[in-house]
């Protein structure tokens, strides 16, 4: 809706993923060099955790991007999985073929099978498990299992488990120490600082073609303080706000219109304790 007006070639602040629009702070190259520097290992687990919206999915897509074209990558989307149906989602991300799909031991002899001839080969296998936090203690338990297929010198499975702070917690659980003590490299992502706000916001702007900055400092502290530095959070307000500005025939955006647009975003009511909705507030007071 505004990118013409503003001169911007795509949305800055869409909230998908995009490693283009990654904003390198210095918490998210130290999140990529930690899991980067667990993958160089032989084997075993990779963590990374984080708060809703601080960005783990974006840098481990940036990670990601960035592997050699003899590793094969399985993703898990959805871990609320019991240890079967675990299994057959493995199976199914490394695009093994089965007759039989329902047979723990047959899966297991499939996967072990995939594992032991991708290595002959040269070839290397990674695991990413997504919202690692809502896997149960039986499939944390097999994940643990896959890394027991190994050499002399390597274990043939790669895991990286993305979670929130939840995982951190489940895993100090006695019953899962063995697979604690396999984890290589862990990082916990926090949110951004006010001034890693501000540079945030402009990198995304600039990236998308931007030639000036379209936030004033009033209305960055703003962002701030209704986010927290959360880049979920930070993206949702600053594209709701530049609408207002173009609503407004604005140049930029102001402490005000983001004030607005965190009543409607976050629920939250403004000094003057007025329910009226941003799009109405935006459409009345237009230039």
């Amino acid at each position: 809706m505004y990118l013409e007006y503003f001169q911007l070639n795509e949305e800055p602040f869409n909230i998908a993923p995009n490693p283009n629009l990654m904003y390198p702070s210095q918490r998210h190259q130290e999140a990529i060099a930690y899991l980067q520097y667990g993958l160089r290992g032989n084997g075993g687990f990779v963590m990374l955790t984080g708060e809703v919206g601080t960005g783990k999915t974006m840098v481990s897509r940036a990670v990601l991007a960035d592997l050699p074209d003899d590793l094969h990558v399985a993703y898990v989307l959805n871990p609320t999985l019991n240890r079967i149906q675990l299994l057959q989602t493995v199976c199914e991300a490394f695009q093994i073929k089965l007759d039989e799909t329902s047979d723990h031991k047959k899966l297991s002899d499939a996967l072990q099978s995939f594992l032991v001839t991708s290595h002959e080969k040269g070839e290397s296998c990674l695991l990413v498990v997504d919202e690692a936090q809502l896997l149960d203690f039986e499939a944390l338990e097999q994940l643990r299992l896959f890394t027991n297929i190994e050499t002399n010198d390597k274990k043939l499975l790669q895991i990286i488990l993305i979670g929130q702070p939840e995982l951190q917690e489940k895993l100090m659980k006695r019953e899962l120490r063995q697979l604690a003590q396999r984890i290589t490299a862990r990082y916990h992502l926090l949110p951004l600082t006010e001034q890693e706000t501000l540079e945030y916001i402009n990198h995304r702007l600039q990236s998308v073609g931007s030639v000036r900055p379209l936030f004033d400092k009033k209305a960055i502290k703003a962002v701030f303080k209704y986010s927290k530095g959360t880049p979920r959070l930070i993206n949702l307000l600053a594209d709701r706000a530049l609408m207002g500005a173009f609503a407004q025939g604005t140049a930029f955006v102001d402490s005000k219109l983001v004030k607005f647009a965190s009543s409607e975003i976050l629920g939250i009511v403004n000094e003057t304790k007025s329910r009226w909705s941003f799009l109405s507030f935006f459409k009345g007071n237009k230039a």
